[in-house]
């Protein structure tokens, strides 16, 4: 049941582990705790996915990692900072050092499972960061989830049907709908494309 170096103290029970067995495995140093009712198993230092299954898990059943840390783990880097986590519980779940977001009517087809870490899956992802980034920010969000072929930007609009009037959308679909959006290769065409639309010059072709 370990997970990426780590193991949730309910796990433990549940593997027949007693309360003494685990303080006994602490004590040696064959445990050590790093979240709430978290440890790492045999070794303290944890890689990324460590730190977000670790993260986690102190959250309790029904997490799973949202918003800039869900990016990240798809590999969409943000300028967000921090672990953030949604819980699917409407009852209070914080933990210091995190951003919890409660959202019990989260639905199954935005969760996602891979390698075993619970996350929101890309659309909602992207749902979430076009709620909370500047429209610069999530221009390139879009575009690096084209390029990692995670979802492009024409199968997105489309799936943004399923989330209609849903904060974010609204901010998304414009973006995917106006005349001078075009996936980029670089940030230097990204921010070429409005000045080319101010000229009034016809649309640049991009990616070339």
């Amino acid at each position: 049941m370990r997970q990426h170096g780590v193991i949730a103290r309910g796990q433990l029970l549940a593997l027949g582990f007693t309360s003494n067995a685990i303080r006994h495995r602490i004590d040696r140093g064959r445990l050590f705790p790093v979240a709430h009712g978290v440890y790492a198993v045999g070794r303290r230092e944890l890689g990324r996915k460590g730190r977000w299954m670790a993260a986690v898990l102190s959250c309790g059943p029904g997490a799973l990692l949202s918003h800039g840390s869900a990016a990240a783990f798809w590999g969409v880097e943000t300028e967000r900072r921090g672990i953030e986590i949604t819980v699917r519980v409407a009852s209070p779940r914080r933990r210091p050092g995190l951003r919890v977001y409660r959202r019990p009517t989260l639905p199954d087809r935005d969760v996602a499972s891979p390698e075993g870490v619970p996350v929101t899956g890309i659309v909602r992802t992207l749902v979430d960061l076009a709620a909370t980034l500047q429209p610069g920010a999530v221009e390139r969000a879009v575009n690096e989830a084209d390029r990692l072929d995670l979802i492009a930007p024409p199968d997105l609009r489309v799936e943004l049907e399923a989330h209609r009037c849903e904060p974010g959308v609204k901010p998304l679909r414009a973006m995917l709908d106006r005349r001078t959006f075009r996936l980029t290769r670089s940030e230097l065409e990204r921010l070429f494309l409005p000045l080319a639309k101010k000229a009034g010059l016809p649309v640049p072709l991009t990616k070339q």
